[in-house]
């Protein structure tokens, strides 16, 4: 997953005239970057750095904001691993009341918009992502006035999301207006990234020519994060779960994650020892289940915060087999992003979501873990004990696990898709100029 930053040693002025002139100069903008260590953040610092040691010029604009800690102060500029760090003031109310998330988007919007500005030059790629939602319309209006292509590169897809889960805080009205926008937004890009097939597809009834799109899954280092066993887990060693059937939980738990399914499962479960949930990570269904747990009397439940990305390697391999899930109104707005790391350890996979999901498409032909439909507690607690007793079907979905990962989803296979891609907008593009 993550490549180590290191301070970078100042570099002298007879290097820079010695040094070759990269042939593609690319800026990207989100509004987390290193050393946060939220999703988009990290899946942006790892291809970030790859591309600029593959000789391409990589600048960020970002927030000075973590994830976090909405009160962080970040250094305005940073050079690490060959990437320029851009970092604009915003306000810093965080997210947990929905008007001071609106105004840390409204400010990012601004400030990042005026850095565009400043940075971009004829001929750059912008590359958009997904946070703040929406952020695809101000990179488009700064490209389109700098000469600069447009690539979106869609981690969800917004204000879908929001309407979906029941949170959309503006009129409806307004909220067709946007979509507008942004379907706009996507249609004069150079490219859109997505998640996989049902993204496309979602973008297609929105009239976003599939010419313009192209799938590049998430994915994980599978150097950096290895099948380690069970054995070798010391956080499992440290929890005093050596003797247990742990099912892992691991990263963010927000809204778009179905929880009432796992609760029900742990609780069917909480009566026999062997079987403990061990949940690390955040979100606000975490902190919901967290409490529902506490409030049944359910010690079968554990809980601990994100551990440092250094350790994740050790902190999936803690679990036996791991959970995903997601409300299938979301599919073809979101793809679970912890998919891949769980992979990457090595461990058999239950999906709670969509029959015919994008996970629950690559699960199946993988034949990497067991899709368990929403609701259906009393089938993910029977997955449970099945893959208990049957230890050599638990082990050969571990390794299918890993082999997909290696054969599809490894960090190299999208650091060089995301190259070809690059590099082939730039050649149409110059081309048309």
């Amino acid at each position: 997953m993550a490549i180590p930053i290191k301070e970078d040693r100042r570099i002298m002025h007879s290097e820079i005239q010695s040094a070759p002139q990269p042939a593609l100069r690319v800026v990207f903008v989100n509004r987390y970057y290193y050393p946060d260590e939220s999703a988009t953040a990290q899946l942006l610092t790892d291809l970030a750095i790859g591309l600029s040691a593959g000789g391409i010029e990589v600048h960020i604009v970002c927030s000075r904001q973590l994830y976090e800690n909405p009160i962080a102060r970040l250094a305005a500029r940073e050079d690490a691993r060959g990437v320029v760090i851009h970092r604009v003031w915003t306000t810093r109310f965080g997210r947990r009341r929905l008007l001071g998330r609106a105004l840390d988007y409204t400010s990012f919007y601004i400030t990042s918009a005026a850095a565009l500005i400043r940075l971009l030059r004829r001929t750059d790629i912008v590359v958009a992502k997904t946070d703040p939602p929406l952020i695809s319309i101000v990179a488009a209006a700064a490209a389109r006035l700098k000469g600069a292509f447009l690539i979106n590169w869609l981690q969800d897809i917004f204000p879908e999301v929001a309407s979906q889960l029941g949170v959309m805080p503006l009129p409806a009205i307004l909220g067709r207006f946007l979509r507008t926008l942004r379907d706009t937004s996507l249609r004069v890009a150079k490219a859109n990234v997505v998640l996989g097939s049902r993204m496309l597809e979602y973008l297609g009834t929105r009239g976003v020519p599939k010419s313009k799109c192209k799938i590049i899954e998430n994915s994980a280092d599978p150097d950096l994060i290895r099948a380690k066993s069970i054995r070798d887990s010391s956080l499992r060693s440290r929890l005093g779960l050596t003797d247990k059937f742990v099912i892992g939980y691991s990263g963010n738990l927000g809204r778009a994650h179905e929880y009432d399914t796992i609760l029900g499962a742990a609780e069917a479960l909480q009566s026999d020892p062997r079987f403990v949930f061990l949940f690390i990570g955040a979100g606000a269904n975490m902190a919901a289940l967290q409490s529902e747990a506490e409030l049944r009397g359910m010690p079968n439940l554990r809980f601990l915060p994100y551990q440092p990305r250094a350790e994740l390697e050790d902190s999936l391999a803690a679990a036996d087999l791991h959970l995903v899930s997601l409300i299938p109104s979301l599919e073809g707005l979101i793809v679970p992003s912890k998919f891949y790391g769980i992979l990457a350890a090595g461990r058999a996979v239950l999906f709670i979501g969509d029959r015919d999901g994008e996970l629950s498409r690559v699960i199946r032909a993988a034949h990497c873990g067991l899709v368990i439909a929403p609701g259906n507690s009393e089938a993910l607690a029977e997955a449970i004990r099945t893959l208990e007793g049957d230890r050599d079907q638990l082990a050969a979905m571990g390794l299918a696990a890993r082999a997909l990962l290696c054969s599809c989803f490894s960090t190299k296979l999208a650091l060089a898709s995301w190259r070809t891609l690059l590099t082939e907008v730039a050649d149409r593009a110059t081309a048309a100029v």
